[in-house]
C-alpha cells in the first residue's frame, strides 16, 4: 500500500519564492490540492485547481515579503482509502499545512476527519454534500464553492416552480449522490412536488440505457441527474439518442460545470438548467482572471468553479497569514482567524464564513445557450436568476453542525 501511495504522489512541490536565501521557519507554508487528476473529475478540478492555487500563491504576494510556500498535487483517484494515504503521507512526511479542493465526497468526508485529527486546515471547493457544514463540520474544514444545499434550492426549486413537479433520479452511488437527492426531494416536497422513484447507478458509468428507461417509464416530468462531470455528459448524451427530452421530459443536470457544457456541445445541453456560483464570464474580475488561467491551462479549458474556489480560498488563507505575520501551523486557530476576516476577491466578491464553515456568497441559476444565442467560444450561459448568499444555503439556525452547539 505503501508502495501505491508513493506512486501516487505528485512529489515535486511548485516553489514560490524570492531569491536564495533561508526563510524563517515561520514564514513557511504548504497547500496540497488533493484531486481527481485523471479520471472523470479532472475537468472539474485537476490540472485546473492546481493552477488556480498557484495563482493564488502569486497573487497573494508573499513570497515578495519573504514567504517560501510550497504548492503540492496529489490524485485521490476517487477512492477515499487513497485520498486518505495521499492525506496521511503529506501531513505526517511533508507536514502540509492546507489540504485544499477535494472533489469526491467521499473522498472528502474521510480527509474532513484526517485534517481534523492531524489539526491542519482543510479548503474544501471540489466536494458537494452539505454535510461538510452539518452532521460532519469540524474546526479545521471550510466548505467553500457550492454544497447540495444550494444545487438543490436553486436548480431543483426553480424547475419545480416552474410546472416540473414530479421527479424520477439518476443517483451516483455514493456520498455526494445521496446527499444531492436527499436535498433536492427535500426542496421538491417542500413545493408540493412529488418523487416517483430513482435508481442509482455506480460511478464512472459508461452505459446509462437501463437506467434511463426507468426514468422514461416513470412519466416524471423532471429526470434529476445526481451525478456530475463524466457520469452528467454520458447520461445527457444517450438521453438525447433516446430521445427523451423530445418526448417530453426534461433533464435537470442538477450538477454541471461549464467544461461539462463545453463537452456536450451547445447543439445537445441547450436549454438546460444549473445552478453555480461562478462563471466566467459574469463581470471585469472573473473574465480578467479567466483570461489569465486559460492561457496557462494546456487544454484552454475556461476556469470551472471548483478551479474558481480553489484560487479564493486559497488567498483568503494566505490574507490570514500575511495579517498574522506568521504561520502558527495551528489549523483550528487558523481557520477561526479565516472565519473573524470578511473575504474579498474578484470571482466571488464580498462574503463571509459562518460559524460551522460554510462560505456564503451569492449563487446564479443558469440557463445554456442555443448555438445562435452564443456569441463566440465558452459564451454557453444566460443568467435566469440571482440567490442571494443569504438564501443560497443552509440558514444557521436549521444546520446540525456541532459546532453551533458550543
Amino acid at each position: 500500500m505503501k508502495a501505491r501511495i508513493s506512486a501516487l504522489m505528485l512529489g515535486a512541490a511548485l516553489v514560490f519564492g524570492a531569491g536564495t536565501g533561508a526563510f524563517a521557519q515561520d514564514k513557511t507554508a504548504k497547500i496540497g490540492v488533493l484531486s481527481d487528476q485523471s479520471g472523470l473529475y479532472a475537468d472539474i478540478g485537476g490540472p485546473g485547481s492546481v493552477l488556480a492555487a498557484q495563482m493564488a500563491v502569486e497573487d497573494s504576494g508573499l513570497t515578495k515579503k519573504g514567504w517560501k510556500i510550497d504548492v503540492l498535487a496529489g490524485d485521490h483517484q476517487n477512492k477515499p482509502d487513497i485520498g486518505v494515504g495521499v492525506a496521511r503521507q503529506w501531513i505526517d512526511v511533508d507536514k502540509v499545512d492546507v489540504i485544499a479542493d477535494v472533489p469526491t465526497s467521499s473522498v472528502a468526508l474521510a480527509v474532513n476527519n484526517v485534517v481534523k485529527e492531524k489539526n491542519i486546515i482543510f479548503l474544501n471547493s471540489g466536494a458537494g454534500t452539505s454535510d461538510l457544514s452539518n452532521a460532519q463540520c469540524s474546526p479545521n474544514t471550510i466548505h467553500w464553492t457550492y454544497d447540495t444545499y444550494m444545487l438543490a434550492h436553486g436548480t431543483g426549486s426553480a424547475l419545480t416552480k416552474a410546472g416540473g413537479n414530479t421527479w424520477f433520479f439518476l443517483t451516483a452511488d455514493y456520498a455526494f449522490g445521496s446527499a444531492l437527492e436527499r436535498d433536492t426531494t427535500a426542496a421538491v416536497t417542500a413545493l408540493g412536488g412529488k418523487v416517483l422513484g430513482s435508481v442509482r447507478h455506480p460511478l464512472n458509468t459508461s452505459d446509462f440505457s437501463s437506467f434511463l428507461l426507468q426514468a422514461q417509464a416513470s412519466k416524471a416530468k423532471v429526470i434529476g441527474l445526481a451525478n456530475a462531470g463524466g457520469d452528467t455528459i454520458n447520461a445527457i448524451k444517450q438521453a438525447s439518442e433516446f430521445g427523451i427530452v423530445k418526448g417530453g421530459q426534461k433533464l435537470a443536470g442538477l450538477l454541471m460545470f461549464i467544461t461539462d457544457v463545453h463537452s456536450l456541445g451547445l447543439n445537445v445541453a441547450q436549454g438546460l438548467n444549473m445552478t453555480e456560483t461562478f462563471y466566467w464570464d459574469l463581470n471585469d474580475g472573473t473574465r480578467a482572471f479567466s483570461k489569465r488561467f486559460q492561457e496557462r491551462m494546456k487544454n484552454k479549458n475556461m476556469p470551472t468553479m471548483v478551479n474558481a474556489g480553489v484560487y479564493s480560498s486559497v488567498l483568503h488563507y494566505l490574507k490570514v497569514l500575511d495579517a498574522q505575520g506568521g504561520n502558527s501551523h495551528d489549523g483550528a486557530k487558523i481557520v477561526a482567524a479565516m472565519k473573524a476576516m470578511p473575504t474579498d476577491d474578484p470571482l466571488f466578491g464580498k462574503g463571509t464564513i459562518q460559524p460551522n464553515g460554510r462560505k456564503i456568497h451569492p449563487a446564479y441559476l443558469f440557463e445554456v445557450k442555443s448555438p445562435a444565442e452564443s456569441k463566440g467560444p465558452w459564451d454557453y450561459y444566460k443568467t435566469v436568476a440571482t440567490i442571494p448568499a443569504d438564501q443560497a444555503f443552509t440558514a444557521l439556525d436549521k444546520s446540525t453542525c456541532p459546532l453551533l452547539k458550543k
